[in-house]
């Protein structure tokens, strides 16, 4: 089942704050994550909006894109091949 970036981008505003175009982006950075079975293969479980939201939960304070990024850096160092997920730049 495909992670729909459009409910995610709330779920995330609301729970973290930040920027309407960062929450889009984060979530449009899930959606690509999930799509690529990238994650599924090394955790060996489905990337879900509500594992986006529960990992993003365990960040130090932040907004969604500050959070994402500490979860996907996480990831690099457990997994490698994460870095292209990181977000870079968003427009507010």
């Amino acid at each position: 089942m495909a992670l729909d970036p459009e409910p995610l981008a709330s779920r995330l505003r609301e729970a973290f704050g930040g920027a309407p175009g960062e929450a889009r982006v984060v979530a449009r950075q899930a959606a690509d994550l999930a799509d690529s079975g990238r994650y599924e293969a090394d955790v060996g479980a489905e990337l879900t909006a509500d594992a986006v939201r529960e990992e993003l939960s365990d960040a130090p304070d932040g907004t969604p894109a500050d959070r994402w990024n500490w979860w996907i850096g996480s990831l690099e160092l457990a997994y490698g091949g994460y870095a292209e997920f990181a977000v870079r730049q968003y427009r507010p």
